[in-house]
């Protein structure tokens, strides 16, 4: 038996029409499971069509999910067009630069409304479908600033270290029932969400320099992680968030 074979898994990956979402669908398609990818712009139906040039069917479903009053409709669209999930990767995030003591409340609230509040309802939701069944997979995407942090990131920090501990709680809550709840934290990776980087070409040297691996990451690199916590290869694993950083919080 392959642990780590997907087939015939219905799955929804809120965030994945880019980035390192896409290298998450990308992964549990190329693993056999049916993709519902969500994302808030049309380009969610162009990665929806290069994806399904091969292997299991690919899924687009359009909707803002930093609208809470959107969340139910969403995934009752993910829903009606796979019958089931039974893996869930949230995905979807945003972050904001501001120093802290000029951080606007009303940016705060919008990035921890996609990247905590959001990430939660759609827990609820496909937790309620899992729990009936008495199996399930929910992968949270976290990030390294649940173990260390940057400036002029606050709203981004506090988000992402409160992902962390909600996939800790659920697993608490669930375990015993039959859903395994795991969060991935990424480090360094290159997309657009850290292109402000890039522009300051010192501070991009000095962490590289700490990366053992010494390079950034792709989205690639976050196929295997996702297979693993989605797939019976993870059985029993629960609670955890794992780091995919290339051995940056290693020194």
């Amino acid at each position: 038996m392959n642990l780590f074979d997907l087939t015939g898994k219905k799955s929804v990956v809120t965030g994945g029409s880019r980035g390192l979402g896409r290298g998450i669908a990308e992964g549990l398609h190329e693993a056999g499971a049916e993709v519902v990818i969500i994302g808030s712009s049309d380009e969610v139906f162009t990665t929806a069509e290069e994806m399904n040039k091969t292997g299991s069917k690919v899924y687009a479903v359009k909707g803002d999910l930093g609208d809470r009053g959107q969340i139910t409709d969403i995934f009752n669209q993910a829903i009606g067009i796979l019958g089931t999930v039974d893996i869930l990767v949230n995905n979807a995030g945003i972050q904001s630069l501001h120093k802290s003591e000029e951080f606007p409340l009303d940016v705060w609230d919008k990035v921890l409304q996609i990247n905590l509040t959001t990430t939660f309802q759609l827990c609820q939701l496909a937790g309620k479908i899992m729990l009936e069944r008495g199996s399930g997979k929910i992968i949270n995407v976290a990030s390294m600033n649940c173990f260390v942090t940057a400036q002029k990131i606050i709203a981004y920090v506090a988000s992402k270290s409160a992902v962390g501990q909600i996939t800790k709680a659920l697993a608490n809550e669930w375990g015993g029932r039959g859903v395994n709840i795991n969060a991935i934290a990424p480090g360094y990776f290159d997309t657009t969400l850290t292109s402000f980087i890039h522009q300051d070409s010192e501070r991009e040297k000095l962490i590289e320099s700490r990366i053992p691996m010494e390079r950034w990451g792709t989205p690639n690199d976050l196929k295997g992680a996702a297979i693993f916590l989605a797939s019976d290869a993870s059985a029993y694993v629960n609670g955890i968030v794992l780091p995919v950083d290339g051995g940056y919080l290693s020194r």
